[in-house]
């Protein structure tokens, strides 16, 4: 958003979040320009008291048009990867730290997915506060660097830092969470192992941070 400052989300945020409550406020949310050009808001969805909440980068083109997170392929993948680990995957919060879907069209006419600006996740960031208050998890799973940066910063890289325990920090963006996570945990997004050449390898080392991040749960 060059030369013009977002709002942020917090306005758009209910006093009292719950489920019927996030998925109006984040349809209706014009924190940032994304909504323009977005089909739906797309909150998080899964249990209100889940103990794991993950949490990507922003919803892509089948998330857009069906309002809900995590259901194209990437999200499908998710659910193999949970499984695998020994985590069912209908007892996990999934959620994005940005709710719009940023695109441009490709020569072919389609939406292609735009990764969103430090703006864009800034001004998301009262949602995912929001989340974590209202799920209150006991750990949290970021997929990929966007999730990653939206809670430790601009300098946190996954290639350094990925599938180790983290201390959930004091605050995200100057919010502070009511009853924070125990911890947390990065690792790649599902999109990027559909993406890779080396499929398969990548599938693995998922599991493995996700067979870690189920090893910290407190059954």
């Amino acid at each position: 958003m060059a030369g013009k400052q977002a709002p942020g989300a917090q306005r758009w945020v209910p006093d009292r979040v719950t489920p019927q409550r996030l998925r109006a406020g984040v349809d209706q949310c014009r924190g940032c320009e994304l909504y323009e050009n977005a089909t739906h808001g797309v909150p998080g969805r899964g249990p209100r008291d889940a103990p794991l909440m993950v949490v990507g980068e922003q919803p892509g083109d089948q998330e857009d048009k069906a309002g809900e997170a995590f259901v194209g392929p990437a999200g499908k993948l998710l659910d193999r990867a949970l499984a695998a680990a020994g985590i069912d995957p209908e007892s996990v919060y999934r959620t994005n730290a940005v709710k719009h879907f940023r695109w441009e069209r490709g020569r072919r006419g389609n939406r292609l997915h735009k990764g969103p600006t430090r703006t864009h996740v800034a001004a998301c960031g009262p949602w995912l506060v929001a989340e974590l208050d209202m799920v209150q998890p006991q750990g949290v799973v970021l997929l990929g660097a966007t999730a990653a940066q939206s809670v430790y910063g601009s300098d946190f890289r996954i290639t350094e830092s990925r599938g180790v325990r983290l201390d959930w920090p004091d605050e995200i963006r100057g919010s502070s969470v009511v009853q924070p996570p125990d911890w947390a945990l990065a690792t790649m997004h599902p999109s990027a192992v559909l993406r890779s050449r080396q499929r398969e390898d990548d599938l693995a080392r998922l599991v493995e941070d996700l067979e870690r991040a189920a090893g910290l749960l407190i059954p």
